[in-house]
Formats: C-alpha cells, sequence, structure tokens
C-alpha cells in the first residue's frame, strides 16, 4: 500500500499535493479508515473529516529518509498512515539518540505547533512510510473548536510527560541488560490476551534508544528466547513469560 501512493523523496511540504488532487490511481482508497484509525481524530463529525481530507497533504518516505528535521518550523501537524517512525535527537557530532517509536495512528509535531516554535527532535523512518501533514490553521481551528480533539490532545500530552518519566528513569539504570528488559515493558502490550510488543523495531533501533550496541541487544534477546521468556514473530515479540520479564528488569543481571 505504501509503494502505491509513494511520492518523490523529500519534495517540499509546500508543494504537497492534497489527498483530492492526487491522481486516483495513487490516492489511498481507504484513506478514511486511514484517519478514522487516528486516536486523535476518530470522532470528527462528518463535516469536519471532510474539511481535514480536503486539507491533508500525502508524503511518502523510504526506510532511513529524515521525515522532520530539528529546529525546522512547526508549520502543520503530522500523522503516520503506514509504516513506522522514530524520534531522535541530533547531537553535535552527528549521532542520533532515539527517543520514541511511532506506530501508524499516531500524531507527531503537535509541540512545536501548539507553541509556535521550530521543532524539538527530528522524526526518521524505520520502514516505508506513509505520512498526512495537516496544515497548522486547520490544526489549531480543531485544537479550538472541536470537544473531542481538544479532549485527546489533553490526555496525549499527559500521557507523553508519563512515557517521557519513565524513559528518563529507565536511562537511568546502569546495567545493560536490564535497560533493555525495561525497554521492552515499555514497549509492551495486552492484546487479546496476549503481550506483545508490536512492530517491534529493530536491534539497532533499540540500541539508539537506549544508548548500547546493536551486538549487545542481539545477544540479550536471544538469550530471553533461549529461555523461552519471549518468542520473535513477525514484526512482533510474543512475551511468553511476564512474571519472568519483569523480574528479570528489577534484579542485575
Amino acid at each position: 500500500m505504501v509503494e502505491s501512493v509513494m511520492k518523490e523523496n523529500m519534495v517540499d511540504q509546500a508543494t504537497l499535493a492534497t489527498a483530492a488532487e492526487l491522481p486516483a490511481a495513487q490516492r489511498p482508497p481507504d484513506l478514511h479508515i486511514h484517519l478514522r484509525k487516528i486516536h486523535l481524530l476518530e470522532h470528527l463529525n462528518d463535516d469536519e473529516m471532510t474539511m481535514v481530507k480536503a486539507q491533508l497533504r500525502l508524503r511518502g518516505h523510504n526506510k532511513r529518509d529524515m521525515v522532520l528535521h530539528k529546529g525546522g518550523s512547526g508549520d502543520g501537524l503530522l500523522f503516520l498512515l503506514a509504516g513506522q517512525l522514530q524520534v531522535v535527537d541530533i547531537t553535535e557530532d552527528g549521532r542520533a539518540i532515539g527517543l520514541r517509536m511511532l506506530a501508524p495512528g499516531d500524531f507527531f509535531g503537535e509541540i512545536a505547533l501548539i507553541n509556535n516554535s521550530t521543532r524539538s527532535a527530528s522524526v526518521v523512518a524505520t520502514t516505508d512510510v506513509l505520512v498526512a501533514f495537516l496544515p497548522a490553521p486547520l490544526a489549531m481551528h480543531l485544537f479550538s473548536h472541536s470537544p473531542s480533539v481538544a479532549q485527546k490532545m489533553l490526555q496525549h500530552l499527559a500521557q507523553k510527560i508519563q512515557r517521557d518519566s519513565e524513559f528518563r528513569a529507565l536511562l537511568s539504570i546502569n546495567n545493560t541488560a536490564r535497560r533493555i528488559y525495561n525497554y521492552l515493558l515499555l514497549l509492551r502490550t495486552h492484546i487479546n490476551g496476549e503481550d506483545i510488543v508490536d512492530n517491534m523495531p529493530t536491534h539497532q533501533d533499540v540500541a539508539n534508544m537506549i544508548n548500547t550496541s546493536r551486538e549487545t541487544v542481539t545477544r540479550t534477546l536471544l538469550m530471553l528466547i533461549q529461555q523461552g521468556v519471549v518468542r520473535k514473530e513477525a514484526h512482533r515479540l510474543l512475551i511468553l513469560d511476564l512474571p519472568a520479564l519483569q523480574k528479570l528488569g528489577q534484579t542485575v543481571s
């Protein structure tokens, strides 16, 4: 699906076509479904959704492309429709420090938009992705005039503060293996009676996030698999023994 709507790489936002202007062969037939899966937009009424669809600018990126640059203008709100993104901070010496992962349905760029400031971090594609850009005036209109959007944005910001606090606590752990265990617990979701890490990041992405090496991540995950604590499946990690993983996260290996 992503490939069918992939646009030229790194196109300037001002030249992007709106969803309505895309050629029929390139326009996602299920764009409406995609938008309804975005938590922030799911309760918009039909008129509001029509307005959003009319102003959306679709943009495709290849794996490892920079989708947003730190210091760029906060000129709109972005939604991830397909693929996976990583929010990173680029240090002065060019190193990328991972901050968090984004999955389809997530939105980003809201802080710079609300503060009318520049982007505080960069966003890089960890797979081929499809994103949608909503210009600032309409995004701010929704924040001000749509009760459901305003409520969800408040919930999102509160959850973001909590996640950032948990992640800072994780990074303060000196033992590398414990950081990996606790990172998996932080990514864990409970779906249909299973504890899983959906859209499992690559070993290199995990290493970037928790300040270690890819080899260490690979070695630690292999040990968890051999011990029957987790099982690797396509695009996800199934946690078979949650209490064991929690215990490992609390003790020094």
